[in-house]
């Protein structure tokens, strides 16, 4: 008998099945998830997400997160070319983000002769002294970081001293916060500054008993002699601020809001950014340049430019100066400085008019505000530009508030204004702000708690180079308000500080809700950037004194490690 009618008969029943196999394997195909780039697991994951606060792994695909949960579920993700990071059971948390610092001052300061932790004038000098030794004659020395209130003599220095030193080189030593400068007799002649001098607006050339200079000069007093320091070339400049990445990954940084760059400086971030030398999230603050702001409002706000590095959509502005050089501006006199109350920087009209021009354009404006009075101004000028400009979710900030009159405190609320602060600078100035405010004005003195109450979120940073980079300063002073020496016992104003969920969150998710980009960064969260630190010890569960204590052992920035600790550093 022929079996070819079988065959026939069969064939198509046998084609049409496997037509239906080859189907469902396509299908099934289809709905196996892609391998991912790097798994991390085997971490105590902090994620500062509400709806997932701790997590053991996730997965990074593409330079975001693709899955958070557990190690089992991580595993899935697994192929034959992923990446698996076992932490050993240490602490994963987001990338930590300053909220406030100044990119190319960090460049600058590490070319600079390092002032900070000097306790007198001599040893200023001596640093000094140990850096001309390799410095031609006639060369500019640049210097950065003394405090006089960490002196046994905490009036302000004259130059004397050092001109007689160094009376061949113009010196120009900016304090600690910035915000006054102490120059030698060479650099006063340069610059053409003398007895008849004239203070500029919004800024003091300090004077001795015969009005004459005694080379310290304060907030925009300051431009007298700095306009006459050589400006460094590009390729110097683009090698410091390379340098200050370094820096900055290597304290758990991946992000950094840069509070006022010049355009040239902004090219310049754009520039390294095509280079691919920035590996960072910079959220930059414009100057108060009227060119600058004129030509950025003119085309837009650009966000996550050069796959997420740059972010061009704020101005930054300046109400008055700081606390340390009784620059900062209040309602009522220095305690201990009667005839002085401050400095105004910019006139409140000026505030007001950028910011309704901001507004108009869909920028951020970012206000430097320290004293009470300082505040009130910003406060008073935004307000006003709300008026005219009726915007929603406009998130203008005021950088620093420090000092509060209590009754400013609910007004950040109920303007939708946020207070960006350094937690840092409550435990630098805590040892002497209580003579320069008396007891008083202390209650609203770096009140987190009090502001967090009302209804905002308060975005933390260091303002480096004024403190140190490392974030975890401010982690600590936000939850203990103490300094490295645990002191004082129970902190400083206690009813203020932080929790531990604020405190991360105020490193990561408040500081990405500030700069418009809390869809993309500020938790590890399913969809953001894969930008995450691995810490050596759990900052959320051990004893608030060893906190300070932690290192961190690997930085990532959209899924690339993009620092390594070693033993030796």
């Amino acid at each position: 008998m022929s079996t070819a009618p079988v065959l026939r008969s069969l064939a198509p029943r046998a084609i049409a099945a496997f037509l239906v196999l080859i189907a469902v394997r396509t299908e099934a195909q289809s709905r196996a998830p892609l391998p991912a780039d790097l798994i991390v697991t085997n971490a105590r994951v902090y994620t500062a997400d509400e709806a997932r606060p701790l997590a053991e792994a996730f997965a990074v695909r593409d330079g975001r997160v693709v899955f958070v949960g557990s190690k089992s579920e991580a595993a899935v993700l697994k192929g034959a070319n992923t990446r698996t990071v076992d932490a050993g059971g240490r602490t994963v948390i987001p990338g930590m983000v300053d909220a406030h610092a100044h990119f190319s001052g960090l460049a600058q300061t590490l070319r600079a002769v390092d002032l900070t932790g000097t306790h007198s004038y001599d040893e200023v000098i001596a640093r000094v002294l140990e850096r001309a030794k390799a410095t031609p004659k006639g060369t500019w020395i640049l210097g950065r970081g003394w405090d006089q209130n960490a002196w046994g003599d905490t009036r302000f220095p004259s130059h004397e001293k050092l001109s007689a030193a160094l009376p061949d080189h113009p010196v120009l030593l900016t304090r600690v916060d910035g915000h006054a400068d102490l120059v030698n007799t060479s650099a006063m002649r340069l610059a053409g500054l003398n007895i008849a001098t004239v203070d500029p607006s919004g800024g003091k050339v300090i004077r001795d008993a015969q009005n004459a200079p005694t080379g310290v000069l304060i907030d925009n007093a300051k431009d007298l002699v700095e306009r006459k320091i050589p400006v460094p070339t590009a390729m110097e400049a683009r090698s410091a601020l390379k340098d200050a990445v370094n820096v900055i990954h290597r304290w758990g940084l991946t992000g950094v809001h840069d509070a006022g760059a010049s355009r040239s400086a902004i090219d310049m971030f754009e520039q390294m950014a095509q280079a691919g030398e920035l590996n960072l999230r910079l959220y930059v603050m414009i100057s108060d340049d009227s060119a600058a702001i004129a030509h950025y409002t003119s085309i837009g706000p650009r966000s996550a430019l050069y796959n997420g590095q740059v972010w061009v959509r704020a101005i930054k502005l300046y109400a008055d100066g700081a606390m340390g050089s009784r620059g900062a501006a209040l309602l009522e006199p220095y305690a201990d400085d009667p005839n002085n109350a401050g400095l105004l920087l910019s006139a409140p009209a000026h505030i007001r008019e950028v910011a309704e021009r901001a507004l108009k354009s869909g920028f951020q404006v970012n206000t430097h505000a320290i004293g009470d009075r300082g505040n009130r101004v910003v406060l008073d000028a935004y307000e006003a530009a709300l008026r005219t400009v009726p915007t929603a979710d406009h998130r203008f900030r005021v950088e620093h508030a420090q000092i509060l009159n209590y009754d400013d405190i609910p007004r950040f609320a109920q303007l939708g204004v946020i207070p960006s602060m350094q937690a840092s600078h409550q435990t630098s100035d805590m040892y002497w702000i209580g003579k320069r405010l008396g007891s008083t004005r202390l209650l609203g003195a770096y009140a987190w708690r009090s502001l967090i109450n009302s209804g905002v979120v308060i975005p933390n940073g260091s303002d480096f180079p004024v403190e140190q980079v490392n974030p975890l300063i401010s982690f600590h002073a936000a939850i203990a308000r103490q300094d490295a020496n645990d002191w004082p016992a129970g902190g400083w104003l206690p009813e203020q500080r932080m929790t531990r969920e604020e405190a991360l969150r105020s490193m990561t998710l408040w500081p990405a809700y500030a700069a418009f980009q809390e869809k993309d960064m500020g938790s590890l969260t399913v969809g953001k950037y894969a930008d995450f630190v691995l810490l050596d010890q759990d900052i959320m569960r051990v004893p608030v004194e060893l906190v300070l204590r932690t290192k961190v052992m690997s930085t990532y920035v959209g899924g690339k490690e993009v620092y390594h600790a070693t033993p030796n550093n």
